[in-house]
């Protein structure tokens, strides 16, 4: 079997399993935890992308998921689109500001890049955080961003009006189809000749560069199609949520990211799924140790950096490899 061919078979058993968890599982806060495994999914399959196949140490994704986030607010609060067209704009935007910071990392390397990108998430955070002058006073003064109080009443998808008592299972479902879209993107980018590409720049850039592969041309690709599915996924939080605020510039929430990713394992299809998953799960057991849970979370990481370098998806293959 291909390889090709075993990531559809996987994604399509995932898939099923995933649709079939509201029939057998309905309570709403299982409900409503899922629809949010989902929605850090997505970014952490795109920010593998960018970090894991392109070897560009970028920190912004946390700035592209708020990118998102805030036009699709920003566009339903003060132009009233209606979010269903919102949210593939917020996704266009997104691309905007993710090529904007591709350009301005192409003649930067490795901790470089990550001080550059996180120092754009802050600047942002910084800027709306600040943002005190009323730009309008519709409902009292408000100011461009939101200021520290965020942006809400910008609208929905229309699913609450639709389903009033089982909206959160509609929302179950959106993004579940919205996170199967951004695994298959991540598929054929990873197994086509664009993955080839990202690769080839990674392990060698000098050598790919001679062989005329273009880093201008494919970094900005990689940042453009990892930012595209971020910003959905932020536009989509934030209509899940019905509110966006500072708080999507969180470090915490950025660390917490980055370990999905190291736990599943960096630079393959799957692993960053397996990561958000192990994440999700360990973060909700200890939801009751407040004082020892980021604690809990750090060793937890640090046990699999040292004990499964390459991952869970790693331990996963070598152990498939050794059973053949």
């Amino acid at each position: 079997m291909t390889s090709i061919r075993r990531d559809i078979l996987i994604g399509l058993v995932c898939l099923a399993l995933a649709a079939a968890l509201p029939l057998a599982m309905p309570g709403r806060y299982v409900i409503t935890q899922s629809t949010l495994f989902f929605i850090w999914a997505i970014v952490v399959v795109q920010w593998n992308l960018v970090l894991g196949i392109g070897g560009i140490f970028s920190l912004a994704q946390m700035a592209l998921f708020a990118t998102g986030a805030y036009a699709t607010a920003m566009l339903g609060f003060y132009w009233k689109v209606p979010m269903l067209a919102a949210i593939p704009m917020a996704g266009v935007i997104t691309v905007a500001m993710g090529m904007l910071i591709g350009l301005a990392c192409l003649r930067l390397r490795g901790p470089y890049v990550a001080l550059l990108t996180l120092a754009i998430a802050q600047v942002m955070y910084v800027l709306i955080v600040n943002d005190t002058d009323c730009f309008t006073t519709v409902g009292g003064c408000m100011p461009l961003f939101g200021g520290v109080r965020g942006i809400g009443q910008f609208g929905d998808i229309g699913l609450r009006a639709l389903f009033p008592s089982k909206w959160y299972i509609a929302h179950y479902y959106v993004g579940l189809a919205l996170l199967a879209v951004a695994v298959a993107i991540s598929i054929v980018v990873i197994r086509g000749p664009l993955g080839l590409a990202f690769r080839a720049l990674r392990d060698n850039p000098g050598y790919a560069m001679s062989r005329g592969i273009s880093r201008f041309k494919y970094q900005l690709w990689i940042f453009a199609v990892s930012a595209f599915f971020t910003g959905i996924a932020g536009g989509f939080y934030a209509v899940h949520f019905r509110v966006v605020g500072p708080t999507v510039f969180s470090f915490s929430t950025l660390l917490f990211l980055i370990a999905m990713i190291v736990i599943g394992g960096l630079g393959s299809i799957w692993g960053p799924l397996l990561g958000a998953a192990v994440l999700m799960l360990a973060d909700e057991g200890m939801r009751e140790l407040s004082d020892y849970r980021n604690i809990g979370l750090g060793l937890l990481l640090a046990v699999f950096v040292i004990a499964w370098p390459n991952g869970l998806n790693g331990w996963l293959q070598r152990s498939l490899t050794s059973r053949n």
